[in-house]
């Protein structure tokens, strides 16, 4: 109810930026939820900036995603192609990786796992082709390879 009431004060300026930190932690879903659906309503002609380490939070209503680290910011574009750009790959090998295969990994792959003759990342910059020849080169012949959209709560960066 605090939440809701900083809320409605603040909206009541009619401000054209309003700047939210992590204003869903400790919420359980169905104050969320009207919380969600206050902003939305309210806003207007505001532009809201949330601050948040969950995307899942903020997945069904943000329009545009802006990555910090460390004060700089590394990536901002909408939402959808965010979404359309990482992809959760898994590898099946011919044979087990070599010890040394992750000496040469590309830098859009991350995450990387490995066990017996599977191999797992995260592509930033998923292109079928493009990414299936890439994997094709580091590690010759392979069984399978599948590509899966990221879910959110899964996000390689924790936003």
């Amino acid at each position: 109810m605090w939440m809701k009431a900083a809320l409605a004060s603040s909206l009541a300026y009619r401000p054209r930026l309003l700047v939210l930190d992590e204003p869903f932690s400790g919420l359980d879903p169905l104050a969320r939820a009207d919380l969600i659906e206050g902003i939305l309503a309210s806003a207007g002609e505001t532009s809201i900036f949330i601050s948040s380490h969950d995307l899942a939070e903020i997945e069904t209503f943000a329009s545009h995603i802006c990555y910090l680290d460390c004060g700089r910011a590394q990536f901002s574009e909408e939402m959808a192609s965010l979404m359309a750009r990482f992809r959760e790959v898994e590898v099946t090998l011919e044979a087990p990786a070599a010890s040394r295969w992750n000496e040469h990994w590309p830098p859009h792959w991350l995450r990387p796992e490995a066990c017996a003759g599977m191999v797992r990342f995260v592509e930033t910059n998923f292109d079928e082709e493009q990414t299936t020849a890439a994997i094709r080169q580091m590690f010759g012949r392979v069984r399978q390879v599948t590509a899966q959209p990221m879910p959110a709560h899964n996000s390689p960066y924790g936003y």
